[in-house]
């Protein structure tokens, strides 16, 4: 499944468009599985059983960052090397950064492996959530080598001129998490060791339509026989190490929501205890919903500016980022509304509205919603520096709204304002990093 995809001469609405659409379909069926785990753990298990989903969140959020930083990574450079027509370059990059990323997955999974008692510790799984949280760890681990690869892919498909493959490549594994995660935790009754099957599962389908297309169905980006002599070796370290700086803020991006959820975590325990973290997971399974969707805005702008970029096409690049920046605000506007309007009732798909966690959960939401027009533009503004080969400003903007004045806000809000500080730490941040990207742009223009 190929599409025809100038990405030099089209239309830019058009071309966007064409991106668009079947990315941020194919991250939304991948969400709603995350959507739906928390309903079926939610009712199926419990608070507890969220509690300690939301507890191993973070490993999740380094793997995926990891993937997006080597995915953004390769996506930004071999867009460069095809604007100037070295389609050889573009494919030594794309074998050497799954190699990379393969290696680096299959590391990580070995560590948490032989080490859990050490890693859960630092997640801070203690008492009545240690056990829940170590059954699904340990069933988890699979999908650090998965994840990578299908992130990898992904960026690699849609670059290639195949949005569509890349959208049924996020679909497909959806669904079968979402119908795998049903049959495992309700009929067959396995708890979060069903519910983290399921992961693994629906993450080996999407690792071999991954495979099958780089095999099979790949019209440029194919895989290229590596030499191994020493130096061939230097220079793909080089080179990976390159890549691996172009999409840097991938990985701090994803960072960042790793300290979200354990700072969260953490202060929320602290002030309102074990039903404030039940509550603030409730967020959590919402957070990764509407971050994407603005990945989905990022992922389908960046490979239109870095080839365009790379051929010194300003005004290209430009009206790109301004149709981005558009279509972030707009979704920022209603997805904010649906969240200030329709807490309770989004509350009650995760959580009975008569338990603690409940009340907390729906009298937060809305204010946890004040940051989100604020997160699109962020978000945006990241994916741009990251396109025009400026990580630099691409990091410093992501550690500033996800870990700089997130970190801050946790920890002096609640002390100023009580436990709505814990709720708007987060807004808070964004809205700072927003003045911080708008002083970027008066001081450096559009470049």
């Amino acid at each position: 499944m190929r599409d025809s995809i100038d990405f030099g001469k089209a239309d830019i609405g058009k071309l966007f468009s064409s991106l668009f659409f079947p990315t941020l379909l194919g991250m939304l069926f991948s969400m709603a599985f995350i959507f739906t785990d928390g309903i079926f753990v939610g009712h199926g298990i419990g608070p507890d059983g969220l509690a300690a989903i939301n507890l191993i969140g973070p490993i999740m959020m380094l793997i995926n960052g990891l993937g997006i930083m080597f995915g953004t990574g390769v996506s930004v450079v071999a867009a460069i090397h095809l604007s100037h027509g070295n389609l050889k370059a573009a494919r030594i990059n794309v074998t050497q950064v799954f190699l990379a990323g393969m290696t680096v997955s299959l590391l990580m999974g070995l560590f948490c492996y032989l080490f859990p008692d050490i890693v859960l510790g630092l997640l801070g799984a203690k008492g009545t959530l240690y056990g829940p949280a170590r059954e699904y760890y340990m069933w988890f681990i699979p999908t650090c080598l998965l994840m990578m690869i299908e992130n990898i892919g992904l960026f690699v498909i849609r670059l290639d001129g195949s949005p569509r493959y890349a959208m049924l490549a996020n679909m497909i594994p959806a669904v079968v998490n979402i119908v795998l995660d049903y049959l495992f935790i309700f009929p067959c009754g396995w708890g979060l060791m069903g519910a983290s099957l399921a992961t693994d599962i629906g993450g080996l389908v999407a690792v071999i339509m991954v495979v099958y297309y780089m095999v099979f169905q790949a019209k440029q980006l194919r895989l290229y026989r590596l030499k191994w002599t020493r130096k061939s070796l230097r220079l793909m370290a080089r080179n990976v190490g390159y890549m691996m700086r172009m999409g840097a803020s991938g990985l701090v991006g994803e960072l960042a929501v790793s300290v979200m959820m354990l700072t969260g975590n953490l202060m929320f325990m602290r002030h309102l205890g074990t039903e404030g973290v039940s509550a603030y997971s409730v967020a959590c399974y919402l957070f990764p919903l509407i971050y994407m969707m603005y990945i989905a805005v990022s992922s389908s702008a960046q490979p239109i500016i870095s080839f365009n970029h790379g051929a010194q096409a300003d005004g290209r690049v430009h009206k790109t980022m301004a149709l981005s920046i558009c279509l972030s605000l707009v979704m920022g506007v209603v997805i904010t509304a649906f969240f200030v309007f329709l807490a309770p009732t989004i509350v009650h798909i995760f959580l009975e509205g008569d338990t603690g966690a409940g009340r907390l959960a729906a009298e937060g939401l809305p204010y946890y919603a004040a940051g989100i027009i604020f997160m699109g533009l962020n978000i945006t503004m990241v994916g741009y520096y990251q396109s025009i080969e400026r990580p630099g400003l691409a990091v410093l903007l992501t550690a500033l709204r996800g870990i700089i004045f997130l970190v801050a806000a946790f920890l002096l809000l609640p002390r100023l304002i009580g436990p709505l500080g814990l709720w708007l730490a987060i807004p808070v941040a964004e809205a700072l990093t927003t003045l911080v990207v708008i002083a970027l742009q008066l001081l450096h223009g559009k470049n």
